[in-house]
């Protein structure tokens, strides 16, 4: 790892800092603020299954979920897997199981759910949010390279700054300056001007060294 003088590794830490507070919520907010954009990719396969039962499974996760309610969230979510596992619903509804178990500590269950979505479903964009969610839950244990193996993939054009932020992330996480802004002003530039998510990615370029322009006003009707 390269050296790096005091100013540089004061910015680093406040990255580490700015992780360790928001990392999580920033990792949960991807599945909300994105889902959207694999819904509609996968709205013509919705169309062809057995809709009305696969979103009746879908609505007894999501129930689970909010109730935080581990062992009924084990049960629907694998009743839907079994049963509709190639559909849209099903990776819709472990990518909010995965969320519920990490807000609850159950990083294995998180992770176990979001490579299944990874590995079974058809949908390039869900799998983009549970492989960039993976390689958050990587940071938490610094397991670094599993990190950057999640997001060694072709992610949609859609998903690609968010991609490049979480790699910040890895960059930043590891000390490794340069990389960390790279990737991230990739991200800010990238980024549609209207994501508030963009003014995240702005403070870390700061807390790195790095301003730019605050032009989310100029997006807006």
């Amino acid at each position: 790892m390269a050296h790096y003088d005091l100013e540089e590794q004061e910015q680093l830490a406040q990255i580490k800092h700015f992780w360790s507070r928001y990392g999580n919520l920033i990792a949960s907010v991807l599945i909300v603020v994105f889902g959207g954009i694999a819904a509609f990719n996968g709205w013509n396969y919705w169309q062809r299954t057995q809709a009305s039962k696969a979103a009746v499974l879908f609505d007894e996760v999501e129930k689970a979920a909010v109730a935080k309610d581990q062992d009924r969230l084990d049960r629907s979510l694998n009743d839907i897997r079994e049963q509709f596992g190639k559909t849209v619903p099903a990776a819709q509804a472990a990518l909010l199981a995965a969320a519920t178990w990490a807000d609850l500590g159950q990083t294995d269950k998180a992770k176990a759910a979001l490579q299944w979505v990874v590995e079974s479903s058809k949908d390039d964009a869900y799998q983009g949010i549970a492989r960039i969610r993976l390689a958050g839950l990587a940071l938490e244990t610094q397991a670094w390279d599993d990190a950057q193996r999640w997001l060694n993939f072709a992610f949609p054009e859609a998903l690609k700054p968010l991609a490049a932020d979480r790699q910040g992330d890895v960059w930043a996480l590891q000390g490794e300056a340069d990389k960390a802004k790279a990737s991230y002003q990739t991200a800010w530039e990238t980024m549609d001007k209207a994501t508030e998510y963009r003014r995240l990615v702005s403070v870390k370029l700061a807390a790195l060294g790095v301003q730019v322009a605050d032009d989310t006003a100029e997006s807006r009707p």
